[in-house]
């Protein structure tokens, strides 16, 4: 595919005297692209419901997320990647990142190895992964050549694939098993997807992981309970939601938390099923981490 054809990659009709505009002018008109953003996401819910579900099904069964991409598309997975695990207490190894270029193209871009088949392939390879995995490719232009041979191999291995592009009819889509084809047009700086491209795919990125978190239970009503309370803001937090959801006041939330050793989950088991550390222990075991279902006894 022609880079020059990728409506990605157009100019923006719009923002043609840019360089001219008062600053004023300028972040209107950026603001007023920006509100597209939004509804371009909209017509692609119901495939990002699909790959919610795929997810959550991988993941429900011991298998791992992991985002891979190039440039921003890279970055946008790693910072959703990296945030997964304080929010919802799990393991740092369930959603994870495969930038291309390492950790160090994070903080430094390294544009060369966007293009590098080989490196994708190896990069995914080096994680093993399995039938039992999820693997979420992200690109703007759908053709990116690390991402689609990561994709694609990992596909080859039996893993679930869901590519999130910005292009319809791409490559990327093609490969993958879940299409997520959100087309928000040419950037106000032409080629620039850090822009509409990198706010679509935040927000597609923010629907993936908590919709599969909330779906395995890792929270409760909307509220976070599994934090790790390791700083005075999370330790308040904490001891507020216990309240909110236990209906007891602080002293008796923050007595419990510290009768569960400080972790949120047990201690709103152990008030909201009238149970002792070592059952709420057992049953969050028994549910898998589900806190709805082992306050209310499921799962054994």
């Amino acid at each position: 595919m022609q880079y020059r054809t990728l409506a990605t990659e157009g100019r923006n009709r719009t923002t043609w005297n840019l360089d001219t505009m008062s600053a004023l002018e300028m972040v209107t008109v950026m603001n007023h692209e920006d509100l597209t953003v939004p509804r371009a996401v909209r017509r692609a819910l119901p495939q990002i419901a699909e790959a919610v579900e795929l997810i959550s099904d991988r993941l429900a069964k011991g298998g791992r997320m992991f985002y891979v991409g190039a440039g921003t598309s890279g970055r946008i997975g790693a910072l959703d990647a990296s945030e997964v695990s304080p929010t919802f207490g799990v393991s740092a190894k369930m959603v994870q990142f495969v930038m291309a270029g390492g950790e160090h193209a994070l903080a430094r871009a390294t544009e060369a190895s966007e293009d590098s088949v080989e490196m994708g392939r190896r990069d995914l390879a080096a994680r093993r992964p399995t039938k039992r995995d999820v693997v979420v490719g992200i690109a703007a232009s759908g053709v990116t050549p690390y991402t689609l041979s990561a994709l694609t191999y990992a596909g080859s291995k039996g893993a679930a694939t869901v590519a999130v592009v910005c292009n319809r009819g791409s490559a990327m889509a093609k490969a993958a098993d879940v299409a997520i084809e959100v087309e928000v047009g040419p950037e106000v700086l032409s080629g620039s997807s850090r822009l509409k491209a990198g706010t679509a795919q935040k927000l597609i990125c923010n629907m993936l992981t908590t919709g599969a978190m909330a779906r395995l239970g890792y929270v409760y009503s909307n509220l976070m309970v599994n934090l790790h309370l390791k700083n005075k803001k999370l330790t308040e937090r904490g001891i507020q939601v216990i309240e909110l959801l236990a209906g007891v006041d602080r002293a008796e939330a923050l007595a419990t938390l510290e009768k569960a050793d400080m972790n949120m989950a047990p201690a709103l088991v152990m008030i909201k099923a009238g149970v002792g550390k070592s059952e709420a222990s057992r049953r969050l075991r028994k549910s898998n981490g589900n806190v709805r279902r082992a306050i209310e006894g499921e799962g054994g």
